[in-house]
Formats: C-alpha cells, structure tokens, sequence
C-alpha cells in the first residue's frame, strides 16, 4: 500500500479552486477533504466532524501548543485550523487528503511535520478581467465584497511560484484534468512506493532461482 498524500490547492477567489475541489473527489471518492476545526459555534444543522471540528479555545490552543494542528489562523475572533490526527491516519490508509486553504495555510503545511507529504498546486485564472467576471457570474457578492476579493487576489496571485505546480484555468474540463495527470504522477513516485522493495526483492529472487 503507497503512504497517502496532501493536496493542496490554493488560488484567488473565483480562479476555480472549489469546482476542481468538488471534481476531484467525484472522480476518486476515496481521496479525504480536509474537515477544519474551529472555535465558533455551531450553526444550525451542522455537525461535529462533518462541517467542523467544533472545539473550545482552550482545546483549540491545546491542540497547537501539542504540535497537532497542520496549520491555524484567527479570523474574526475565532481560531481555524487543519488537524494533523485524521490526516495521518488517512495517509497511513493510503488514502490521499485534499486542502482547500489560502497561500499562507499551504505555507504553514509545508514547514510542518508532514511537509515531505505534501503536493502544492496554485490555479490561476486566464486574466484579471475574467477573473472578475466569473465573481460576478456567481451573483452572490456585493459590490463591496467583489472588490474586496479583487483587492485581495492580486497579494494571493504573487505567491504562484511557492507552489509545486501551477494552473491556468482556461477551461474547467482541461484544468481538471491536468489535476488528475499531477494526482496519478505523485502517486507513482517511488518515494511513495514502500512495497516496492520487497516486490524487486522478489524480483531478484527469482533470477537467483533460474
């Protein structure tokens, strides 16, 4: 069994980040999105485990101060963050985990424990002026939201080269499946291969036999 990975995929709002988040795990089910924790309340209908790891601040700073968050950042008041248990258990599985986070979460995942682990993928989008169009195609946003996200994204878009790979997402169907080409290629290296030995082990066993 090959040890899973960490997929990281990051880009500025509107690149096309959570379609190919949403595709790739169609295409294999069996790869693990990342459930955050956090330490806001639960809204109604949501679940621990499913939505979020929902923990106190004590725990939650618990957690970090143990070296058990992959990464965390407060936002408006509450900690955010990716635990590291589910994740090693996922890889010990092989089974791959997929982060949908921001340059700065991929960052802290890099430096981490786990870092060896991780595959980094940065989309970005063909131009500027589609990038906002597809922010306002969503029809979703205020304008003040829109230009905040457009402000933003040029800070996300000048980390492209901390990745280990980039994509320009022209066309959806494509970008995918270059996604899918990175996926199968860093699962065939032979790093992530530990049953490998033994199987040229046998190999070798079997010339001596001739």
């Amino acid at each position: 069994m090959r040890r899973g990975l960490l997929l990281i995929l990051s880009s500025p709002s509107g690149a096309g980040k959570s379609t190919l988040s949403r595709r790739i795990m169609d295409w294999d089910p069996t790869i693990r999105f990342s459930v955050s924790a956090t330490t806001r309340a639960p809204r109604q209908g949501e679940q621990d485990g499913r939505e979020y790891y929902f923990r106190t601040r004590e725990e939650f700073q618990d957690l970090v101060a143990n070296g058990q968050m992959l990464e965390h950042a407060e936002v408006f008041g509450n900690f955010y963050g990716s635990p590291r248990g589910p994740v090693e258990q996922a890889m010990i599985e092989g089974r791959d985990t997929l982060f949908d986070i921001d340059w700065q979460g991929g960052q802290q995942i890099r430096n981490s424990a786990l870092g060896r682990d991780v595959v980094s993928v940065f989309v970005l989008p063909p131009s500027i002026a589609e990038l906002e169009r597809r922010l306002r195609g969503r029809a979703q946003d205020s304008e003040e939201v829109i230009a905040g996200r457009m402000s933003k994204s040029r800070d996300e878009i000048s980390h492209w080269a901390e990745y280990d790979y980039v994509l320009v997402n022209n066309d959806i169907d494509t970008a995918e499946q270059e996604l899918r080409t990175i996926l199968m290629a860093e699962r065939l290296r032979r790093d992530r291969q530990p049953m490998l030995n033994d199987f040229v082990r046998g190999l070798n066993g079997e010339f001596e036999r001739r």
